[in-house]
């Protein structure tokens, strides 16, 4: 297993990211956070151990530096700047399609909250690249424009009792064109999936979506 921080030194920016890859890696996915998380989110890094067991490989990035996040947090500005976080997580997957650990594997992405956003929006200009994309209680409908070039296989999860979410879930659901499209509702789960169990449901349905399209 190889297992190392990283500095992504993507040109314009310099961002900080954990990777690990299980012996015989079968497909790479990359994490976009939601507004006001990190690298290291204890929800997400519980799915990327879980996927890891799986034999998926995964990269958890900060996508703002430590600058921006100091400025993030008084203003909040940056973390519903969708375009500046798709437009990095563009920059990211040319990094892996580059990288000689990682450039053999095919890309999925799993988005979080206004990460999914960032997520879909990447996954439509770089679609040649990314073979699945995976939301946990996302906001799609930031990715309006974006939701109808999104070809890759996309499955939305969302909890039951997260009604509002729920809802631009379901509409953006119809806008994306992809065949192989889902919307999994986890019962008695709410937005951030704090209920015993519901994290647990979530990795299992991404990791069987990331087998099922980047094997």
């Amino acid at each position: 297993m190889i297992k190392k921080e990283v500095d992504l030194a993507l040109g314009y920016v310099d961002l900080k990211a954990d990777l690990i890859i299980p012996k015989d890696a079968h497909g790479l996915v990359i994490f976009a956070h939601g507004s006001g998380s990190s690298r290291y989110s204890v929800r997400n890094k519980a799915v990327a151990h879980y996927l890891q067991s799986q034999g998926l490989a995964t990269l958890l990035v900060d996508l703002l530096t430590l600058e921006e996040e100091k400025i993030d947090n008084v203003t909040s500005e940056l973390r519903f700047d969708i375009p500046l976080l798709a437009g990095r997580l563009v920059a990211i997957t040319d990094w892996a399609k580059q990288h000689n650990d990682t450039k053999h594997l095919n890309i999925g992405y799993f988005g979080a909250s206004t990460g999914a956003a960032a997520a879909l929006i990447a996954a439509a200009e770089v679609s040649n690249h990314v073979h699945a994309v995976v939301s946990r209680g996302g906001r799609p409908d930031l990715a309006e424009i974006a939701l109808p070039y999104v070809n890759a296989p996309t499955l939305l999860i969302i909890g039951a009792n997260d009604k509002e979410v729920l809802s631009f879930n379901e509409f953006a659901l119809e806008k994306i064109p992809s065949i192989h499209k889902e919307l999994k509702v986890i019962p008695g789960a709410s937005h951030l999936f704090e209920e015993p169990g519901a994290m647990e449901q979530v990795a299992q349905l991404a990791g069987n979506w990331f087998k099922t399209y980047l094997g």
